[in-house]
């Protein structure tokens, strides 16, 4: 894949740079929040080269798949930094829409930290499980403080996130949050601190991520104020400093105490509900998945599974429930790479099932998945089936990455041993549930193949064996075999479905690839050339899409006899090599009486 050249596109497709508000990624797909999502040209998105899909709601989300980095880089040095001024937007997104935006905005670039972290924590918990790397030895101490200093200094990467979103000033924002999370203050509010007389609450900042989030938010507004009123000389110290006067009092009196209990709640609702309906939520979510996925709409999942992460250390029903739905693309594409008699098929379906199989599953859904409903009932089974068995056993997540065998120490619990075990064996039973299902209920799609191509007419005339044409180049049969014809009038129509694939500069030659791969070459008349375009008018330009019976050239039948030239008009198949010709009306199907010409594929 060209990068620069897929990027390019991309942004020309979107609407130009000056549409894109926000640039970011996930593990397959570039997201855009654009200033307007009704200048983007979909249909054209879709098809450039690298783009495996589109999906615009609240975002503008293009799937490159595994080379999405390279993607994702290759744009923000074509587009620069983000337009500050945003152009006159003529659809303006809803509340709902823009809330979406900003929560995916604020959390997706926390994934990749968080990810790592977890993971590196889980395969320490694995290491002293195994009794090769003790939890007491100083090594495992200093590696478990590197797994765990994304989740404990969320809020300083959520006030990075946040304020980047807000365009405000990043490093005045964090500094405002890590107030909350300073050494000196997290004392000071255990022992009790007050401020002009109000008592601040003693909570725990560390590891939160909605008071960073109402903190920063704050900020924004303070900022924007103080840098309206503040005299240009003294802005550059003077509104920073009132900011952070104003906004750190107001986040550890209100914001702050706010946030935690607005994280807290979240994950306290989704855990209630998961006692209500218990394993019946796992496996609803885990059916429910392919589309959520599909359209984008798994990313306001993040911040119940970062609140719950942060509160408790575990989560309970996103995480199991993506590792049943993985895993059951992964058995549904595998078998049907190994059922399916389509080469192209069998690599696709082959490739993304590996995908899926280690958590990404953006190239199964929109290769395989989404567009054969007997695979997509066979992932919906396996996941559902799976996932009420994961929730039946209540697996518990520990990191905060997409589930697959790659990542699967994620279910290495410290204080239930066969956590992992059941994880397993849930992945398991989806892929196999899927598999099978797939297998049994995979058909090839039968596409009916006519036996024989046939062509129309081109020309009104005299038709005659291209063997007694005055041109050994044709007669010969050089450039391939084919029909003459004398023309009695001077109009050269299209004898096939296809696009003009080259139009000769004087006019008097036009080379055609029908819709069913034949290659063709049209010339009008022996040694035309010399005419230089007099007498010849093109109708039509290169990559022009034409039709049966459309005028391809019309030619003067006058000036080529006047200047003493032959006017026959020879139509030649240049890749022959794949057909067998057979002149006249031989087709089996049709009696048009103008069919002049049929091909049969050779075998």
């Amino acid at each position: 894949m060209n990068h620069l050249q897929t990027a390019l596109d991309i942004i020309t497709q979107v609407g130009g740079a000056e549409n894109i508000e926000h640039i970011e990624h996930c593990s397959t797909r570039l997201r855009l929040s654009l200033y307007d999502n009704g200048k983007v040209n979909e249909a054209a998105l879709a098809k450039i080269d690298g783009v495996l899909g589109v999906r615009i709601n609240v975002q503008c989300q293009v799937i490159i798949g595994h080379e999405v980095v390279q993607v994702y880089e290759a744009v923000r040095s074509l587009a620069g930094e983000p337009q500050a001024n945003a152009p006159q937007v003529t659809t303006r997104p809803s509340r709902g829409a823009q809330a979406v935006d900003f929560v995916i905005s604020v959390f997706q670039p926390l994934v990749p930290a968080i990810a790592g972290g977890g993971v590196l924590k889980s395969l320490l918990l694995l290491l002293d499980v195994l009794g090769w790397l003790s939890r007491d030895s100083s090594t495992y101490k200093v590696l478990d403080n590197i797994g765990s200093a994304p989740l404990y200094f969320l809020p300083i990467l959520v006030a990075i996130t946040t304020a980047t979103k807000l365009k405000v000033n990043v490093l005045v924002a964090v500094s405002a949050v890590a107030v909350m999370v300073l050494p000196a203050m997290t004392k000071q509010l255990a022992d009790g601190a007050q401020f002009m007389s109000f008592d601040l609450r003693n909570v725990a900042y560390a590891s939160q991520v909605f008071p960073a989030i109402l903190c920063v938010l704050f900020y924004a507004q303070t900022e924007k104020l103080f840098n309206r009123y503040s005299p240009g000389a003294l802005r550059i110290f003077l509104s920073p400093m009132l900011s952070l006067l104003v906004t750190v009092p107001v986040t550890l009196l209100i914001l702050g105490p706010l946030g935690y209990e607005l994280g807290a709640g979240l994950a306290t609702v989704i855990l209630w509900l998961y006692g209500k309906l218990g394993f019946v939520a796992t496996g609803l979510l885990a059916a429910a998945l392919p589309f959520m996925v599909a359209a984008g709409m798994h990313k306001p999942m993040l911040p119940y599974a970062v609140a719950s992460m942060s509160q408790f250390g575990r989560e309970l029903l996103y995480l199991p429930a993506s590792l049943a739905h993985n895993i059951a693309e992964s058995g549904a594409c595998l078998a049907i790479a190994l059922k399916s008699k389509d080469k192209v098929l069998k690599s696709t379906a082959f490739s993304a099932g590996i995908s899926a199989l280690f958590g990404i599953t953006e190239p199964a859904l929109y290769g395989v998945t989404l567009l054969n409903k007997k695979a997509l009932y066979s992932v919906i089974l396996g996941s559902v089936v799976g996932g009420a068995f994961i929730g039946w056993m209540a697996i518990e997540a520990f990191a905060l990455v997409g589930p697959g065998l790659a990542s699967i120490s994620m279910f290495v619990s410290p204080d239930n041993p066969l956590n992992i075990v059941w994880a397993f064996a849930g992945a398991g039973l989806s892929f196999v549930i899927a598999f099978i299902s797939a297998l049994l209920l995979w058909r090839d799609k039968v596409v009916e193949k006519e036996d024989e191509l046939a062509f129309t007419r081109p020309v009104e005339g005299q038709i005659v064996p291209l063997e007694t044409v005055n041109d050994d180049v044709f007669s010969r049969k050089i450039m391939g075999d084919g029909i003459a014809i004398i023309p009695s009038q001077g109009v050269l129509r299209a004898p096939a479905n296809g696009t003009v694939v080259n139009v000769f500069e004087s006019g008097h030659a036009l080379s055609l690839l029908t819709d069913t791969g034949v290659e063709l070459i049209f010339h009008i008349g022996i040694d035309t050339i010399k005419l230089q375009g007099e007498g010849f008018y093109p109708k039509v330009k290169e990559g022009q899409q034409v039709k049966t019976g459309d005028t391809l050239i019309e030619f003067s039948l006058d000036t080529i006899t006047a200047a003493g030239l032959d006017p026959v008009v020879m139509m030649v198949v240049t890749n022959g090599e794949r057909f067998s010709l057979t002149p006249g009306n031989t087709h089996k199907k049709s009696s048009h009486p103008h069919i002049i010409m049929t091909l049969k594929e050779s075998m």
